[in-house]
């Protein structure tokens, strides 16, 4: 069965990065911005952490934008609320900054077009963790457009998060495609190879590798992006 629709993770993955040099970069980004409003930045840290936590751990009930305000709620009540156009302004600015703590891939952009332009569905299948203008953002400093996608996952539009099979599920239910016919390419073993346990093809992409558990990853297709073009070659042969 031949691949039609291809999910891509972003962090990682299109924007090469190093994930701990990213989160420390975007934590004193964000720092730096709401500190001349009273928010100390440990607590601010402590509380955004908890409120990612509270995302990864959604059932469903709510959308991760509003399990993420309802937990960063319990540290600073309708202060978080009332703050919140702080929280987008940095988004939409500010956190821009941070595209310095990520690297360019310029082979990147080229395959995208590419893949469009042989008319396979392109899914950004990022951990939706952030809201639309930050993911967004991080389209860009990728050297992409969001056009480029069909379907974007961002903390408003997403109920579950990676590696919650149910992020999966949920986004196969909205393309209304067959898993059998999706390839997720990323870059983190546990979050992105996970899509396998629902019969989505799967491509472990090593630049910029995440593998906590120490798993065998020659279990899974992998390699830079000469590999993955390969292997969704032979996929479509």
């Amino acid at each position: 069965m031949k691949i039609s629709t291809i999910l891509f993770d972003l962090d990682g993955t299109l924007l090469p990065m190093d994930l701990g040099k990213f989160t420390k970069g975007y934590f004193g980004a964000l720092s730096k911005k709401l500190i001349p409003y009273g928010y100390d930045p440990k607590q601010l840290i402590d509380s955004v952490w908890a409120g990612i936590e509270a995302m990864v751990m959604n059932d469903g009930t709510c959308s991760n934008e509003v399990a993420f305000w309802n937990k960063f709620s319990e540290f600073y009540g309708e202060k978080a609320i009332t703050d919140k156009n702080l929280f987008n302004d940095f988004y939409e600015n500010d956190f821009n900054s941070v595209k310095n703590y990520c690297g360019t891939n310029s082979k990147i952009p080229i395959i995208v077009d590419k893949l469009k332009k042989s008319g396979y569905h392109l899914v950004l299948a990022t951990n939706p963790i952030f809201p639309a203008t930050a993911t967004i953002n991080r389209i860009k400093w990728a050297g992409l457009n969001p056009d480029d996608f069909e379907m974007i996952t961002t903390y408003e539009n997403s109920n579950y998060c990676k590696p919650n099979l149910k992020y999966y599920q949920e986004l196969i239910d909205k393309l209304a495609v067959d898993p059998k016919k999706c390839l997720m390419v990323g870059n983190d073993v546990t979050e992105d190879m996970i899509a396998s346990k629902l019969g989505i093809n799967v491509f472990l992409l090593t630049d910029c590798l995440i593998n906590k558990n120490n798993v065998d990853i020659r279990q899974y297709p992998n390699g830079g992006f000469d590999e993955f073009t390969d292997y969704l070659t032979k996929l479509n042969s």
